[in-house]
């Protein structure tokens, strides 16, 4: 193979579609139970869009106050969803993300149109609106069996992760 066409190889894999299983998503978030709302991711397409899904089920912690007698996914958990999927993508072009966080800096036209209980599979997709190289503006729409349940525009930016050390000096 010569080089213009290992260029080209390179090129069509970066450009083809990927998949994350859970292990993989825990490798680039720093979110865990009962705060990581990503299941899987299905689709992405580098700086540009990702697909995810989230299974919602009754052993969720926040539905035992999130109505008893009526399981209701908070709104804001949807948004949170939509801003760990995005991160998911901008963390995966950030070469020292170990040393970083991703953090809202904006959450804009966030809507819920129809109600999130035990049973449903939230998809995910979020599409890159503007991209920096620190910071990503998407626009986020979940669904579930085909009809809109959440969009949102949200903005992230990557930050320096305090270290551990500094962390603890402060809390002593």
């Amino acid at each position: 193979m010569n080089v213009g066409e290992a260029v080209a190889v390179e090129e069509a894999k970066a450009a083809a579609p990927q998949t994350m299983n859970i292990n993989e998503i825990m490798a680039l978030l720093p979110h865990r139970y009962p705060f990581l709302l990503v299941d899987r991711v299905l689709e992405v397409e580098r700086k540009t869009r990702i697909v995810a899904i989230k299974n919602v089920t009754i052993n969720e912690p926040f539905f035992q106050g999130h109505f008893p007698g009526y399981p209701l996914m908070p709104g804001v958990l949807m948004v949170e969803a939509i801003a760990q999927t995005g991160g998911a993508l901008l963390l995966s072009e950030i070469p020292d993300r170990d040393s970083k966080l991703m953090v809202f800096t904006s959450i804009e036209e966030a809507k819920f149109r129809r109600p999130v209980t035990p049973g449903d599979q939230l998809r995910i997709e979020v599409t890159v609106l503007q991209w920096r190289s620190r910071a990503v503006k998407m626009k986020g729409v979940i669904t579930v069996e085909g009809k809109t349940v959440c969009d949102a525009t949200v903005m992230c930016q990557v930050v320096p992760r305090a270290a551990k050390k500094a962390v603890e000096a402060e809390g002593a």
